[in-house]
């Protein structure tokens, strides 16, 4: 079995893709990476509810769920490390409380290869900070979508694209969004980023499109 290097990656974004299809229509197998306390052990009682153990990351069947391999975390340990979205074998990580210059890195487990992502030329300094990453098929590319806000609400949006290995600043911010939107409850689907924003009583879907880069 030959493996692929991260360059084979870079150059052709649709080769996880590719690889995927192939290994699943030969092997008929798909894997699941979870995260889980391999010993967790409930007390009952005073003292600790739980003993606290790091995470352990391993692929699991998708048919039986059974482990079938364990991974050593790429950046050394699984504390203060959160997943911002997954796609065709690749994952994001990044601190799990997101700063503006938090480092973004792409985890590849299947060839435990990982890159970091390039620092933005864009002096950002917000407070609030979310962050999305996955497959656009309208582009055939990999995306990943910063949205930081102030306190005062203003909203700066970047997007990565992997194909380039750059950050893009989004120059036109609907006027509409200047509002508050909850950072943790966002998804990417198919190229498009989701979040759930509030102005008064009202609640919306926010959607953001990294492909077209239209909200």
């Amino acid at each position: 079995c030959t493996c692929k290097s991260w360059s084979d990656l870079i150059s052709s974004s649709s080769f996880v893709r590719t690889h995927l299809n192939r290994n699943v229509t030969k092997h008929g197998r798909v894997y699941r990476l979870c995260l889980h306390h391999p010993n967790f052990d409930c007390q009952n009682g005073d003292g600790d509810p739980f003993v606290k153990e790091e995470l352990q990351w391993s692929l699991f069947s998708n048919e039986t769920f059974e482990e079938c391999s364990k991974l050593s975390h790429p950046l050394g340990s699984t504390e203060h490390y959160g997943i911002y979205g997954s796609s065709n074998g690749l994952v994001c990580i990044s601190d799990e409380i997101l700063n503006f210059d938090s480092p973004i890195h792409i985890w590849n487990p299947s060839v435990r290869k990982l890159r970091t992502l390039p620092i933005s030329t864009n002096v950002i300094k917000f407070g609030y900070v979310a962050l999305q990453f996955g497959f656009h098929p309208g582009v055939n590319d990999y995306k990943a979508v910063r949205m930081m806000r102030t306190n005062k609400n203003a909203l700066a949006v970047e997007v990565y694209t992997l194909r380039t290995d750059s950050w893009k600043m989004i120059e036109v911010i609907p006027p509409w969004l200047k509002c508050t939107w909850q950072h943790h409850k966002g998804t990417f689907f198919n190229g498009v980023a989701h979040h759930i924003i509030e102005k008064g009583p009202i609640f919306s879907i926010m959607s953001f499109d990294s492909g077209s880069e239209e909200f």
